[in-house]
């Protein structure tokens, strides 16, 4: 296959008649560790992906946006007025409107656009292609516009178009990996003030990959089960009088418990306050350049999803067994949860032995074949040359 900009550019080539006058970038994530602590104001350690989403753009006359869908083969177009009114754009182009919504509401002159959208990102896999898409289009539209927003306040608005537009209620860290990320470093996001630390996450100079697959599991439920979880929190957060659960220490842990009568809620309430700890356990390795050691942190995250969050399904605890089994220094889940994928962290010259463990135990289970891919850090959306 031909690389997704060789792609993007072809397809707007054939849509459009003309070259793009760019290509714009942005990457899938995986979260190294830090799961559902984002909403809770917690923090994050994502890292990007080498799979990306391409935008191949140039402008047009007037408040009109034309994109073409490699995926789906469909191209759309929507003025200002579909734009304004919630709802007339729908499907995937709603990401798209979505931005130009988002930018337009934030006083921004958006540029009338063509578009032609190219993906290596897999779809519902948990890595994150609609925030990949948001950045990809938005990164466009903000050079073809030369707008005054940056990168530090474009997660947000990306956000805001998902959140306010799309529907979905996601929280801040899949858009600010796909802004900010930078090659060969996992991004330590504070998702309440929205501070970022590049940390150094050399995977290559310590003989080490992470192995990412795609458990082929179908999300089952999530949307309900998201909102549930997010539910839980915010009631434990409010019967122990504080404004998040990122508020709770883990040192103050056992007395906040204490004062939780329902078991569903202090289970959920755990697992919010021990991520956060993990993450930054994780983050002080990795400062350390210790990066062999924060194996055990990731298996106790996947332990904690599966027992006091309740968000892993068969294939993903499978998955993470076999890997664990054969070598991996730390497995776990990574995404939302009721499926999607999971990262380990290998030798680098054991990551097939491993993505080979777990596909046998997915045949013995009667599981559909797993995909796999071995990952470095990657950078954040960018113009590509």
């Amino acid at each position: 296959m031909t690389d997704v900009a060789d792609r993007a550019t072809a397809g707007f080539q054939r849509e459009y008649g003309t070259p793009p006058a760019g290509r714009w970038a942005a990457p899938g994530r995986v979260n190294l560790i830090g799961e559902h602590t984002d909403y809770n104001d917690g923090f994050v350690l994502p890292f990007a992906l080498p799979l990306r989403t391409v935008a191949a753009a140039d402008r047009q006359d007037g408040p009109r946006w034309t994109v073409w869908s490699e995926l789906s083969g469909e191209t759309i177009t929507f003025d200002a007025a579909d734009v304004d009114e919630p709802g007339r754009v729908t499907g995937w182009g709603a990401y798209v409107a979505g931005v130009v919504w988002a930018l337009r509401d934030a006083g921004h002159d958006v540029p009338g656009a063509r578009l032609a959208i190219a993906s290596d990102v897999p779809l519902g896999a948990g890595l994150s292609s609609s925030a990949a898409l948001e950045a990809a289009v938005l990164t466009a539209l903000v050079d073809l516009g030369g707008l005054d927003l940056p990168a530090e306040r474009q997660p947000r608005l990306a956000q805001r178009a998902e959140n306010a537009y799309v529907g979905a209620p996601t929280g801040i860290m899949d858009q600010s990996a796909a802004i900010r990320c930078r090659d060969g470093h996992a991004l330590f996001l504070d998702c309440r003030t929205e501070e970022v630390e590049h940390i150094p996450f050399d995977l290559r100079a310590a003989g080490l990959a992470v192995l990412v697959v795609d458990s082929r599991a179908p999300h089952r439920h999530a949307d309900g089960e998201y909102a549930a979880r997010r539910k839980s929190c915010e009631a434990g957060a409010a019967l122990l009088g504080v404004p998040a659960l990122r508020d709770v220490g883990v040192d103050q842990l056992d007395a906040a418990l204490a004062r939780i009568d329902d078991d569903e809620t202090r289970r959920r309430v755990r697992h919010v306050v021990t991520e956060d700890q993990r993450v930054l356990d994780t983050v002080a390795l990795l400062r350390a350049g210790r990066v062999r050691e924060i194996g055990p942190l990731l298996t106790a995250s996947h332990a904690s999803m599966r027992d006091d969050f309740e968000i892993t399904v068969p294939e993903i605890d499978t998955a993470v067994e076999a890997a664990l089994a054969v070598g991996a220094l730390g497995a776990r889940m990574t995404g939302g949860g009721f499926g999607g994928c999971v990262l380990a962290l290998v030798e680098a010259d054991a990551a097939d032995t491993v993505a080979e463990a777990v596909a046998a135990a997915y045949a013995d289970r009667g599981f559909q074949t797993p995909t796999h891919l071995t990952a470095l850090p990657a950078p954040g959306a960018t113009r590509l040359a």
